[in-house]
């Protein structure tokens, strides 16, 4: 089974980086233990599509951007690659935002003691967490084991951090078990908690890594022995067993991990007076409230998100554009070129939770563009042979679909109106 583990807790890093710290926080904050629900639906969607995608990639031997070149037309090929960048490029934004912020954190005081500025410090920062971020793709140099190990240390520590905080706060665990199992908005604040729904959403379901992961799972299907005496449909039956367990045990590591974010803010911020906390508010809240060590181990749960999930993006990011275009990519490249937007968008000295709660509502409008192919796909016979989805399984798929596509809609009148 340890063979196995691996490829799903690389795509869980996606379900916990700093746009889900931005988005949990401020739902958190403004509404306590009540959007709960929202994390535990989210969860059962995201095993349901993540395991679609790691079935997919195990069944064709193909990622499902190959797959969408293979069986659809090319126009309509184009129009998947498009949303597919756009989505790649808003998550990469965040998640190495959130490496610098967290980083920033931790050494923006001696910055600051040597007459740095915040945009200063911050940038200086960002240029830190690319090197950083160049050294664990490195890893995939030594192999594929390698880098999954990496992350998955990486969300080890994020784990640890977080049950310390929850251990600090002393929650109400008796609101935390009904706000998990029973959905309700707060009828104060309809928009506001239906905005923060959606951002949690689109921050939990990622749309990137239901591209990875149809990828993830490759480097073992090449590696796996097909002897005489055994068929090909029984090895690939063994290996979609195992990635089941693989992808549920990573997902709900990721579910308890969110859920700890939401608890520590409604507990932390509940009465600290801020309408909506930045990151950089939490860290400063921690430590007077609850020590200076938790602040610390709040920033370096957020430095470890930042740098794992930006390693994850541009993972995914090579896997769209080769996968969509049939052309060969270099992953390095690929890191410099998402870094640019992230480096402007520092150095103009934008408000960083907005963009990262901005980023992650996008992701949730581009989601559709990767799951409805994932579905249309995996349940057609021609594409999976023996293996097509289930009646039961297509049905979910498609209500989680509507789910999303109903709630985006919601979200976008409320906007424009």
């Amino acid at each position: 089974m340890w063979r196995y583990f691996g490829p799903a807790f690389v795509a869980s890093v996606a379900y916990i980086d700093p746009g889900n710290f931005a988005t949990n926080i401020l739902g958190g904050s403004q509404f306590g233990y009540r959007l709960l629900w929202v994390l535990l639906w989210s969860n059962a969607m995201a095993i349901l599509i993540q395991y679609l995608s790691a079935k997919l990639g195990i069944v064709t031997g193909r990622t499902l951007p190959e797959n969408c070149r293979a069986h659809f037309s090319r126009p309509m090929t184009i129009a998947l690659w498009i949303a597919a960048e756009i989505s790649a490029i808003a998550t990469d934004l965040a998640e190495f935002l959130g490496a610098a912020i967290g980083l920033d954190l931790l050494v923006g005081p001696w910055f600051g003691a040597h007459g740095w500025g915040p945009t200063q410090s911050l940038f200086a920062a960002a240029l830190v967490a690319t090197i950083a971020v160049f050294a664990i793709l490195a890893l995939d140099l030594l192999g594929f084991r390698w880098l999954e190990r990496g992350v998955m240390a990486f969300v080890g520590v994020i784990g640890l951090c977080y049950g310390f905080e929850v251990l600090l706060v002393h929650p109400n665990w008796r609101m935390v078990v009904v706000s998990t199992v029973l959905p309700t908005l707060d009828p104060r604040a309809v928009r506001g908690s239906l905005f923060a729904a959606v951002g949690m959403l689109g921050a939990t379901v990622m749309p990137h890594v239901v591209y990875l992961h149809s990828a993830l799972v490759q480097p073992r299907l090449r590696t796996m022995a097909v002897a005489p005496e055994r068929p090909k449909v029984g090895l690939l039956r063994e290996y979609l067993r195992f990635e089941l367990v693989d992808v549920f045990v990573a997902m709900n590591g990721a579910w308890l991990i969110n859920s700890a974010m939401i608890v520590m803010a409604a507990v932390a911020f509940a009465h600290s007076g801020l309408a909506a906390p930045t990151i950089q508010d939490a860290y400063r809240t921690l430590g007077p409230l609850l020590g200076r060590g938790a602040a610390v181990v709040f920033a370096v749960a957020l430095l470890c998100s930042g740098l794992s999930s930006s390693t994850v993006g541009v993972l995914a990011g090579q896997v769209i554009i080769e996968g969509f275009l049939a052309i060969r990519f270099p992953i390095f490249l690929r890191r410099v070129i998402t870094i640019v937007p992230a480096l402007i968008v520092i150095g103009l000295g934008r408000d960083p939770l907005r963009i990262l709660v901005d980023s992650q509502v996008l992701l949730s409008f581009t989601l559709p563009f990767a799951l409805v192919p994932l579905l249309v796909l995996t349940a057609r016979p021609t594409v999976m042979g023996d293996f097509a989805s289930a009646r039961r399984t297509q049905i979910a798929g498609w209500v989680s679909a509507g789910i999303i596509l109903a709630l985006n809609g919601v979200l976008l009148a409320q906007l424009m109106t």
